[in-house]
């Protein structure tokens, strides 16, 4: 059977009507998109000490220049943003953390520019680092946050960091305590972390922050999700976005049952019982209130000593993180196991033999490797 395709159609036509509008007049041919005259100017690095005398004296340039070094996962970056590290910590500790998260729609950026503004008219310094989900197939990040935070992105008093997530468990970025260090070091004296917003195994934020904020949506469970463990036992106070409009009856009913709900846990050991609120970042609403909840957590946590306790563990717990990336590194790093990993992945897939066998030849492999060099 014959069937004539509608663009050899087209052809035959235009060969015997000359005047028709399916003749294409040949264009130039395609530009390139970057002019040949253009020549890529190198940036001159700056040096260790170029980089903490900017960070010490505010220079949001030189900070966000830090970070990204700090984040790179560049080997040759990894001494110089150790030492730049060291030297602002002994300037750094001297600011509030927030963390704050919830589950996605809840209005984290919104919230955060609406609370933010009130923040830095009370006369603080803010940094606000956000953690943006990477995609698991691209390993790309939109870094959007800041679309959603005009009206913050230009205040001298403000900084925000969009970070990826790049794989990191937890709803934060891999260094999220060190950029925290960079933003003390820099002056910047109250500290927001929003998380990736995953849902209720988003808690390792919790062990970078003074206080664990968590938003949530009317509607979004009853008292029986109120008491699950997890995120919800984590929160140091809870505050009900988007009360306004139609929605504010609706909130106020969700702050009646996560209070309930809250009132069944055990009390936290900073002994402070969690505090439900309403607000609305649209609206203007019930900010006051929340950041009344926040003054009012940390006094009670400066009194009776848990704050510095919190802070003590929280630097152990980072010492033990960044054994285990070390550790994790220098594996992936040594020439021995990449020599042999792929032998091992291929046998792996075959099914001969197990993953936990494998692991642990590979293990054996680096420390008889370790073994062999001086130290």
């Amino acid at each position: 059977m014959s069937f004539t395709k509608i663009d050899h159609y087209e052809k035959e036509y235009a060969d015997t009507h000359h005047d028709t509008a399916l003749n294409v007049t040949e264009g130039v041919e395609d530009q390139p998109i970057i002019s040949p005259y253009f020549k890529r100017r190198k940036k001159r690095a700056l040096s260790t000490e170029e980089y903490v005398a900017g960070i010490l004296a505010g220079n949001i340039t030189t900070l966000s220049q830090a970070i990204t070094l700090v984040e790179s996962s560049n080997p040759a970056h990894y001494a110089q943003a150790q030492e730049i590290i060291e030297a602002c910590l002994p300037h750094a500790g001297h600011s509030v953390r927030i963390g704050i998260t919830g589950v996605p729609g809840a209005g984290k950026s919104t919230f955060i520019e609406a609370i933010g503004n009130m923040v830095v008219s009370l006369r603080h310094k803010l940094a606000v680092l956000a953690i943006d989900p990477s995609s698991e197939r691209s390993g790309g990040s939109i870094l959007g946050d800041k679309t959603r935070m005009e009206s913050i992105c230009n205040n001298p008093s403000v900084f925000v960091r969009p970070s990826p997530s790049a794989g990191s468990l937890g709803g934060v970025a891999r260094k999220t305590r060190e950029t925290i260090v960079l933003c003390e070091a820099a002056g910047f004296d109250v500290i927001f972390i929003e998380t990736v917003g995953v849902g209720q195994s988003e808690t390792a934020v919790h062990s970078m922050v003074d206080l664990f904020m968590l938003l949530q949506i009317s509607g979004a469970g009853d008292e029986l999700q109120g008491i699950k463990r997890g995120i919800m036992e984590m929160a140091d106070l809870m505050v009900i976005t988007k009360a306004d409009g139609e929605n504010i009856h609706k909130a106020e009913l969700a702050q009646t049952q996560f209070q309930s709900a809250l009132r069944l846990f055990p009390v936290p050991e900073s002994g402070w019982r969690p505090k439900v609120y309403t607000s609305s970042a649209v609206a203007r609403t019930g900010l006051e209130e929340v950041w009344k909840g926040v003054e009012e957590y940390l006094d009670h946590i400066e009194k009776n000593g848990y704050f510095q306790h919190n802070r003590n563990r929280q630097n152990k717990y980072w010492m033990y993180e960044t054994i285990h990336e070390a550790l994790r590194e220098s594996f992936y790093r040594d020439p021995a196991v990449e020599g042999r990993i792929g032998e091992y992945e291929k046998r792996v897939l075959e099914d001969r033999i197990s993953s936990f066998i494998a692991a642990k030849e590979l293990l054996e492999i680096y420390f008889k490797d370790r073994a062999g060099k001086p130290e």
